[in-house]
């Protein structure tokens, strides 16, 4: 029997409770023998933590799934799972807008490697807002504004330590 293997990719900068929820769901579903958390290089976005950051994050974020693992890519994902041998690519969903641009990416990857599939899971209610882009965007323009408290609701403790570190948030 072959190992059931899935991705889940995304910028991860920083990687917020949104994506811990994600991948605590998808490890519960027990359908996959391993989860690869793919910090995936997107010029698009500016970078605000190194992938080096990211990894040393996500390395305490998942210490509880042991079936999670995490790798860095520059390319086209379904190229990765291609490569890594998966058989689904996890995409989350927090709004409408999401779906339409997850569907277009979806069909392409669908068209290039039709053994893939890509899985769309629903953002739970408590995190649809949260995207990693707002909450840096909330933490440099909303200096001494925002809590660690309020911070700790949107992403793990360990990313508020990087947040305090990097842009000398005082709490």
């Amino acid at each position: 029997m072959s190992k059931k293997t899935a991705i889940f990719p995304a910028s991860f900068d920083p990687i917020t409770l949104g994506h811990v929820d994600l991948i605590d769901r998808v490890c519960k579903l027990d359908v996959f023998d391993e989860l690869v958390i793919v910090i995936a290089v997107n010029p698009a976005k500016q970078e605000r933590f190194t992938i080096e950051e990211r990894v040393q994050m996500l390395e305490e974020v998942i210490k509880p799934y042991p079936k999670a693992t995490i790798d860095g890519y520059a390319g086209l994902v379904v190229q990765y799972a291609q490569t890594c041998g998966a058989s689904a690519i996890i995409r989350g969903l927090r709004e409408i807008s999401d779906f339409e641009w997850e569907f277009k990416m979806a069909r392409m990857n669908q068209q290039i490697a039709p053994e893939i599939d890509t899985l769309f899971m629903v953002a739970s209610t408590k995190y649809a807002h949260i995207s990693s882009t707002l909450v840096m965007e909330v933490v440099e323009m909303g200096q001494g504004v925002i809590s660690e408290e309020k911070l700790l609701e949107m992403v793990p403790p360990i990313v508020v330590e990087f947040i305090k570190r990097k842009f000398h948030v005082e709490q």
